[in-house]
């Protein structure tokens, strides 16, 4: 491969990245706000939630992606390639994330919120202090297995024209036909994508550790 292949490639992995990690932030904060609404079970809300989040979860990407971008000028919205494949994206995850923090919601004792209220503790007091950091730790491989899932699965969103690294790696086989050496990269670069992600999960159990204490 020439240097413009690799110029390509890194500016399709540059792509997934920032992509990917937008979804993922916010998918991450709104998957624990849909928890939390969920374990208030407000009449109506609750069943439209569990209505979003069988719905998102039972659809593929790539129908969620095509819906999204198809349907946003029948809608009136200007939607360009990027918001829509992010939208798509953090749909997808917030829906999977919702689950996995609700399950460690109702896995946490009530022994230890109701001993941190005894000690005159409010409850957004016992949530930031007992609560969450705890939920954080029992949570991280649940949530970065979902935040893998989705890198792995974001080659979906080039079906609306994102030119992500797996669509580079595609328009560099058909120019050059020769398929392997830029499949064999693109395979490195998610790798090295992962690592970096579970890298950062062990950073992230460590500083839950030590607010858990």
């Amino acid at each position: 491969m020439n240097a413009s292949a690799w110029n390509m490639l890194l500016e399709g992995a540059w792509t997934t990245v920032w992509i990917s990690a937008v979804s993922i932030a916010i998918g991450v904060v709104a998957g624990l706000v849909i928890a939390l609404i969920r374990l208030a079970r407000i009449p109506i809300i609750d069943q439209l939630l569990v209505l979003y989040v069988s719905v998102a979860r039972a659809t593929p990407l790539v129908t969620l992606a095509l819906f999204i971008f198809l349907s946003a000028p029948d809608l009136g919205l200007d939607l360009n390639r990027s918001v829509a494949g992010i939208l798509a994206l953090t749909l997808n995850t917030t829906a999977f994330n919702a689950e996995i923090w609700r399950s460690a919601f109702r896995n946490f004792s009530r022994e230890q919120s109701e001993a941190a209220m005894a000690t005159g503790m409010t409850p957004w007091v016992t949530f930031r202090r007992i609560m969450l950091p705890q939920m954080v730790i029992t949570s991280l491989p649940g949530l970065v297995n979902e935040m893998s899932f989705l890198i792995k699965g974001s080659p979906a969103i080039a079906v609306i024209g994102i030119v992500d690294l797996t669509r580079v790696t595609n328009r560099i086989s058909a120019v050059t036909y020769e398929p392997l050496p830029p499949i064999l990269v693109a395979g490195a670069l998610y790798m090295a994508i992962i690592g970096c992600l579970v890298w950062l999960q062990r950073l992230a159990e460590r500083r839950a550790n030590r607010l858990a204490m």
